[in-house]
């Protein structure tokens, strides 16, 4: 279904030139852009995916994946079609790089999102599986929905998004992870079709001018961001410009998309990831997609004690006050309810709205 988009301009040869991301795309009338949901209908934007949905489903928070939210609670995560970036490695093409918008769900409210969300017992909407930036106009009717009825809304974002338009989106979102995907600008324009520089703005951004709670996800690729340099360097950047409290998780590639024959992420990549970031004074670092309890929990950077130990999605021992370390009292950065948290586990649910 198709909706007026924002951020947009016209061009004196006819064409809409769009201001939703860096790439700004120039559309000719009958077009689209490179997202392919972003088209120039009658010399006006539109967004063709409003509505729409490639499906729903409950999922535990951590998936997403975020530590310090709400840790153990259900959240409902969907995404629609298309995606402003090109990644070679690509773990969910055949949504971002569907061109097939007929296989997207039936109309979907955004009051029939919420409802459903609330209805399944979700503290959280995630806005997922394709990069919900090219389609903002969406998910801000949804999180404003959202607000009113207490839910919380998640993005889960590659961070390719134009000062114009990332304030009124970051406005309406609790959280966000951003997919930090390496720190070169070699491999964004190599295997990303992208640049590093408007992502490192967004986090910037994030940090010192909203308030939403933010992680970062960085999936290491044998031979291509793996190395001890890039990672040392990426982990000194985070601690200079975001501080030693952003989370990050360094997670294993599985071979995908047009990636088939690239290996594996050894789990020792990871581990030794995570202690680099440990090194550069980040003090939460954890890895993923791995078996590795361990490396997965999160412990007291004051006084390195047990906080909230994990086993891939289920929670096991919790030392948590709220926000307090249970032993020494230091202040843990996060959300966190008071209580204890909750015990979702890693079941996956799909859901149907009507």
């Amino acid at each position: 279904m198709s909706s007026p988009a924002r951020w947009w301009h016209t061009h004196d040869n006819g064409k809409v030139v769009c201001t939703l991301c860096p790439r700004e795309c120039h559309i000719p009338e009958g077009g689209r852009g490179f997202c392919f949901v972003r088209a120039n209908e009658g010399h006006k934007l539109v967004l063709t995916t409003h509505g729409r949905s490639s499906g729903f489903c409950v999922d535990p928070i951590e998936k997403k994946p975020l530590n310090h939210f709400l840790p153990g609670t259900p959240v409902l995560s969907f995404g629609t079609a298309g995606c402003n970036l090109g990644c070679k490695f690509c773990q969910n093409w055949d949504i971002s790089k569907s061109r097939q918008m007929d296989t997207l769900a039936a109309d979907a409210t955004p009051e029939a999102i919420v409802e459903a969300a609330i209805q399944a017992g979700c503290r959280s909407i995630a806005f997922t599986y394709n990069d919900p930036t090219i389609w903002a106009e969406y998910a801000i009717d949804i999180a404003k929905v959202a607000r009113r009825r207490g839910v919380k809304t998640v993005a889960v974002t590659a961070g390719y998004i134009s000062p114009e338009a990332r304030g009124e989106f970051y406005e309406w979102m609790d959280a966000a992870n951003v997919d930090l995907k390496g720190f070169t600008e070699v491999f964004y324009r190599k295997l990303c079709q992208a640049e590093l520089a408007p992502v490192l703005d967004t986090l910037v951004y994030l940090k010192r001018k909203t308030n939403v709670w933010f992680e970062i996800t960085n999936l290491m690729i044998p031979g291509e961001n793996d190395s001890v340099g890039e990672t040392k360097a990426m982990c000194h950047w985070i601690v200079e410009n975001l501080g030693p409290d952003v989370p990050v998780h360094f997670t294993a590639f599985h071979p995908d998309f047009k990636m088939m024959e690239t290996p594996r992420t050894p789990p020792e990549t990871l581990v030794r990831a995570r202690q680099l970031a440990l090194d550069a004074g980040i003090h939460y670092a954890y890895v993923g997609n791995i078996d590795d309890v361990k490396n997965q929990s999160t412990y007291c950077h004051a006084c390195g004690q047990l906080l909230i130990e994990r086993d891939w999605y289920n929670l096991g021992a919790y030392h948590l006050n709220g926000n307090w370390c249970g032993r020494c009292a230091a202040q843990i950065p996060g959300v966190f309810d008071a209580g204890k948290p909750g015990n979702w586990g890693r079941k996956r649910m799909p859901l149907r709205i009507l």
